[in-house]
């Protein structure tokens, strides 16, 4: 009787250690929980809560060489400096949460777009982050880096000629409007024509650029394929100040400088160029020509080495469309010692590290 009294007496003892053990770890636990809510409340207001919340507020930053080498101010905009490194993240995240609060794109949906590569990078990241699928049709000019980022982030990529007319059922407009008609939930952020391109600029890059050079500026440069980038921000600049000059970079082999002077388009203009994100065979909705005061056209060649030389004087590894529009500016010469002007860069130059940058790549074209 004795043993099997202390065998309960110790059976006893031991469930009430563990009662007292596992309320203790309960309070901890409780207390930990607390106190890491009131941690991460605290690191909230530091952090962002997610990566969307990165997107905007990009430094301008003075172009030291190629002021002084044309006797000018030269800023630029670096819009490398969002979390997708380009200009095509404001839009693409514009784009969808418009989407969404107009009903047009609903949880389990699928978002479609033709894209040079960064504006469908843009959406791969959101679409990631939103839990959306994301189908993109994309030239095959656009570089390696580009396409493997595209997958890396989750896209479906459907690589089209780009040597072909856009109505061509093969070329990447037609592709993916034929996808959306295709899947079922799809939304086609359809960039080219979609106002929200420009809208993402007017409310974001104008304000930052006219408060960043406090008013100042004389003079917005960018290079034009959808229109968004140069048209949102210029609308937003002049309507501050109509007296700034606004001017568009256009691809040799594309047609919207003569389409601009003459409202003619020829498609005589069009022919294979290799300068990414800029210039184009067809004429997007989101250029409005008529805040444009003129195009500067560039070749291959020299925006090529001027996206090289700009890495290695202004220390600025920026993409093949930011040497374009450089190139732009140093053709036109007749700057006025007190013009302030901005240059909008769209991307950054890790995207082109098989092409621009790439000695071999060089060579191929003809380039060095």
């Amino acid at each position: 009787f004795r043993d099997q009294f202390f065998f309960f007496t110790k059976k006893i003892s031991q469930i009430c250690k563990y009662f007292r053990v596992n309320e203790t770890f309960k309070i901890k636990q409780f207390q930990m929980t607390k106190l890491t809510s009131e941690i991460e409340q605290r690191i909230q207001k530091g952090a962002y809560r997610n990566i969307t919340k990165a997107i905007g507020n990009t430094p301008l930053v003075k172009l030291r060489h190629l002021s002084i080498d044309l006797h000018t101010n030269i800023y630029v905009k670096l819009e490398c400096f969002n979390p997708g490194l380009s200009a095509k993240d404001r839009i693409a995240f514009y784009m969808i949460e418009k989407a969404e609060r107009n009903g047009l794109l609903e949880p389990g949906g699928t978002v479609i777009d033709a894209t040079s590569g960064n504006t469908g990078y843009a959406l791969a990241m959101i679409c990631a982050i939103k839990g959306y699928r994301c189908v993109l049709t994309v030239a095959d000019k656009a570089s390696t880096e580009k396409v493997n980022a595209l997958k890396a982030l989750g896209a479906e990529v459907i690589l089209c000629p780009s040597k072909v007319k856009p109505e061509d059922p093969r070329s990447y407009y037609s592709q993916a409007i034929r996808l959306t008609n295709e899947i079922d939930g799809a939304y086609y952020t359809n960039q080219n024509f979609n106002s929200d391109n420009n809208l993402a600029h007017y409310h974001g890059t104008g304000p930052e650029i006219w408060e960043q050079t406090e008013g100042k500026i004389t003079h917005i440069v960018a290079a034009v394929g959808t229109g968004g980038t140069l048209c949102g921000t210029a609308q937003y600049l002049i309507e501050q100040n109509p007296n700034i000059e606004v001017i568009g970079v256009d691809a040799k082999g594309s047609v919207l400088k003569k389409y601009h002077e003459t409202g003619v388009f020829d498609n005589s203009e069009i022919h294979p160029y290799k300068i990414e994100g800029l210039g184009k065979s067809i004429i997007p909705g989101n250029v409005n020509f008529d805040i444009i005061d003129y195009f500067i056209r560039v070749n291959d060649l020299d925006s090529a080495h001027m996206t090289r030389s700009c890495a290695n004087r202004e220390g600025l590894f920026l993409g093949y469309s930011s040497g374009a529009v450089m190139q732009a500016i140093h053709q036109k010469k007749d700057w006025k010692e007190d013009d302030l002007v901005v240059m909008v860069s769209s991307d950054h130059g890790s995207k082109y590290l098989s092409s621009v940058y790439n000695d071999d790549w060089m060579k191929e074209q003809g380039f060095i």
